[in-house]
């Protein structure tokens, strides 16, 4: 007879707090709670928000009538410890300290799935894990170097769902996700846009720390000159919201709710519509620089994220990258089945177990280590 394990998920994004609770692999209760960028902004720092957003936990055990004593498995989305291989990953009190200091580098709001899923742990009972984790670090060699010597390009990005759509889609195909070069985006709050060769995420932008298409929630690339020029003189909280919370259409709209916004396009606004063309033309110029990447060895564009709900977005990537390689689009996020199967597979014995290290999967070249 099975075995039935319940499982509670925590997702915490840039704009949302995504919960569900499982039972192997079945789906019983969810809940997706928007959250304003207006509104986040005035909690501090996104350390700041988790008694806020555990608020949130409280309501949907309330709203769905739900006990999670004798849960058997919580996951926690992670981000923000040092860089790590892929896998699944026990949540210790040291994983949660280097996530709170952001000692991998990125501050973004999946600081707070670990945080939130140990609190749930140490209430209910249960194993705590995070798996994918936004550090995932797979970059190749060519792609870590600046133009600056001992800064190097960080490998941040939405690895969970990235992975779990070109998983989704070479299983459609009746292929293997390690037998394919694919360019996966993930395109919502935020945007990260991946190179993945045989099973690896090779390059792909900084999408936590503003690097790429501005989106809902970011500021997106500028050039150094202009952020010298316009921003010198602000605070780095200041500087640091605007790459993770208030840049992007939030700057423009004073709203991070794409609905509304959207809403807006589809009424002739002409700024709407100028700046949401604009956002979607961006991606569409870091695909084509990912078809490099791969020299032009692509075996499809796998697009995913909450903003493919739109279908103006798959129409212009379309007209801009069609001749890339085949486009699929899969709206949404399976970040929240993918948690819990790696949690379900953990508690059947199928997966191992990782034990986060302290220590950056990369450390640097050798050839700097000898200077």
């Amino acid at each position: 007879m099975e075995k039935h394990y319940r499982v509670f998920v925590i997702n915490p994004g840039s704009t949302s707090t995504k919960l569900a609770l499982f039972d192997n692999e079945k789906r019983l209760f969810e809940t997706d709670v928007f959250h304003d960028s207006s509104v986040l902004k005035e909690l501090g720092t996104i350390n700041d928000q988790l008694d806020y957003r555990m608020q949130v936990v409280r309501k949907f055990m309330q709203d769905s009538g739900v006990d999670l004593h004798g849960i058997d498995a919580v996951v926690g989305r992670g981000g923000g410890c040092y860089p790590v291989t892929s896998g699944i990953y026990e949540i210790t009190d040291q994983l949660v300290a280097d996530t709170r200091d952001a000692k991998g580098g990125l501050y973004h709001s999946s600081m707070l799935g670990v945080q939130m899923a140990q609190r749930v742990q140490q209430e209910f009972g249960g194993i705590a894990v995070m798996m994918d984790p936004t550090v995932v670090d797979e970059y190749q060699d060519l792609a870590r170097l600046t133009g600056v010597k001992g800064i190097h390009r960080r490998a941040i990005c939405h690895a969970l769902n990235l992975k779990a759509a070109a998983r989704m889609y070479a299983k459609e195909q009746g292929k293997k996700y390690e037998d394919l070069n694919l360019i996966v985006c993930h395109i919502d709050g935020g945007i990260t846009i991946t190179a993945h060769q045989h099973g690896r995420m090779i390059d792909g932008n900084d999408g936590g720390g503003g690097d790429g298409p501005f989106t809902p929630t970011r500021m997106g690339t500028m050039a150094v000159t202009d952020v010298l020029r316009l921003l010198y003189d602000r605070g780095k909280d200041e500087i640091r919201s605007l790459c993770s919370q208030t840049g992007g259409l939030s700057s423009y709209f004073g709203t991070s709710n794409s609905d509304t916004i959207h809403a807006r396009v589809d009424a002739g606004d002409p700024e709407a519509c100028m700046v949401w063309k604009t956002m979607i033309y961006q991606v569409c110029k870091c695909i084509g620089s990912m078809a490099a990447v791969l020299k032009g060895n692509v075996d499809a564009i796998v697009l995913t994220g909450g903003l493919m709900r739109f279908s103006d977005v798959l129409e212009m990537i379309t007209e801009y990258c069609g001749w890339i390689a085949p486009i699929t689009s899969y709206p949404g996020e399976f970040e929240m089945e993918a948690m819990a199967d790696g949690a379900v597979r953990v508690l059947r014995g199928e997966a191992e177990l990782k034990q986060y290290t302290g220590i950056p999967v990369w450390q640097g070249f050798d050839f700097e280590k000898q200077q």
